[in-house]
Formats: C-alpha cells, sequence, structure tokens
C-alpha cells in the first residue's frame, strides 16, 4: 500500500481550509488508468479527513485561480504518479447539486493514461491508502465518484475504437499479443487473435523492429512499434476500429 501525497480532494470541504489561492467552489478529479497483470487499473485513494474519512475515491484538488483546468489536472496526476509522459484529456464536467452533502463543489474530471513501470506513487498525509484497482472489481466509491468511473469508462471504450490512444499505455516497443490486451481490458472482452492482427496491420500504424522479446520463459515474439507520422493522421482524423 501506498499514501497519497498532499492533494486534497474535492469532498474534503468541511475539514479542509481552501488554499487561498484556489477557486473555492471548483475541482478537478483524475481518472488515471494503467495497464498492469493484462487487467485495466485506475487509481484510488482511501481519504484520511473530513466525509471522505475511510472512504475510497478518485484523486483530486482544487483549481488555482491563475491556473488552467488542464493545467491543474496534470500537476495532480504528475505529482502523484511521478510520470511525466503521459495522455490526459478532459472527460467533462460533473455539478450536480447534491453531488457533495456540504456545500455546491462542480468538478471537471480528466482522464489520463499512465505506463504502470513508470508510475513510483509518492507518499503524503492526506490519504490512509492509495492503491491500483481493476476497474472491474472495485470497492465502494464515494459520493457521485462510481457514476464518474463508468462514465470516463464508457467514453475510454468509445475512444480505443476511434483514436490509436491505447498505445499510451504500452512501452515503446511491444508485441501484437500485448497491443491485444490493451484493447480486451479496456473493452473487457476477449478478442480473436487472427481478426485482431488482421485488422491492426491494415491499419498500417506499427512498425516491424526486426527484434525479437529478450529474457521470456515462452518463445520469443516480434517487437513492434507505432508510426508516429500515421498514428498523428489517425489521432486527428479518427477511424473505426470495430471487431
Amino acid at each position: 500500500m501506498h499514501h497519497l501525497s498532499s492533494n486534497i480532494s474535492s469532498t474534503e470541504l468541511d475539514e479542509e481550509k481552501i488554499p487561498e489561492d484556489c477557486i473555492s467552489n471548483i475541482t478537478v478529479d483524475n481518472l488515471i488508468f494503467t495497464l498492469h497483470d493484462s487487467k485495466l487499473k485506475v487509481l484510488l485513494v482511501k481519504y484520511n479527513r473530513g466525509l471522505a474519512t475511510n472512504k475510497w475515491g478518485l484523486i483530486g484538488h482544487w483549481v488555482r485561480s491563475d491556473e488552467n483546468l488542464e493545467d491543474a489536472a496534470l500537476r495532480v496526476v504528475k505529482k502523484t504518479t511521478n510520470v511525466d509522459n503521459l495522455y490526459l484529456d478532459q472527460l467533462g464536467a460533473f455539478g450536480a447539486v447534491d453531488r457533495y452533502p456540504a456545500s455546491r463543489i462542480i468538478t471537471i474530471v480528466f482522464y489520463s493514461l499512465v505506463r504502470h513501470e513508470e508510475t513510483n506513487l509518492i507518499s503524503g498525509e492526506n490519504a490512509f491508502e492509495c492503491e491500483w484497482f481493476d476497474v472491474y472489481d472495485l470497492p465502494t466509491l464515494m459520493f457521485d465518484h462510481a457514476d464518474i468511473l463508468a462514465a470516463g469508462l464508457n467514453y475510454l471504450k468509445y475512444k480505443v475504437r476511434h483514436e490509436p490512444i491505447g498505445f499510451n499505455l504500452l512501452p515503446e516497443k511491444f508485441t501484437l499479443l500485448e497491443l491485444q490486451e490493451i484493447y480486451e481490458a479496456i473493452l473487457n472482452k476477449s478478442l480473436d487473435k487472427p481478426n485482431f492482427r488482421r485488422k491492426i496491420q491494415k491499419m498500417n500504424l506499427l512498425i516491424n523492429c526486426k527484434e525479437k522479446q529478450k529474457k521470456v520463459a515462452h518463445r520469443a515474439a516480434t517487437l513492434y512499434r507505432f508510426d508516429i507520422n500515421v498514428y498523428e493522421k489517425l489521432k486527428e482524423f479518427g477511424f473505426t476500429f470495430e471487431f
């Protein structure tokens, strides 16, 4: 188990003094995803103060008065995971009147994709625990965080079918099986191996590195990397990748 850095959740109003340089009723919350043990996982914390005490939730913070929303989200993700190279995008705003019992708080939610081997969770004081959870096997989440996570997961399923964002979870060189595991983990379904590989190859997105895996117990598989030029075009114009 790890302890979280000094991030303040949007759920800690009753015992947390809002920093003077922050907006009093706007926060960012972060869906931080990674792939580990062939499963899509999200980073959650169990808070130790306020109405969130002993409850699991997303990682958030107040937005500073002179800070863009994306900058606030990046600050939180980088401080918590110690990862600089990541994919981050905005999911949307959640502002139901009763989403937080003590007062009216609007949160802007971002989702990010990080490579698990690059993460180094940073300890702090505001949470008992900080842990990766399988997105399909979660503890009870505080307030509206379960709704936020469900919305984020549905959007991620859409995105991987229309943009090559799943590559942000892979190392620079990867196998076709590792790539397939990304799609299976996000979509929560098994995919036919020959069909998946045929469709991936038709996209002309991969470059054969002319290398094999090293130090593996099974037969070494071919390593690939993505063609950055094709990747940028697909990211800009999109595609439809149905299974």
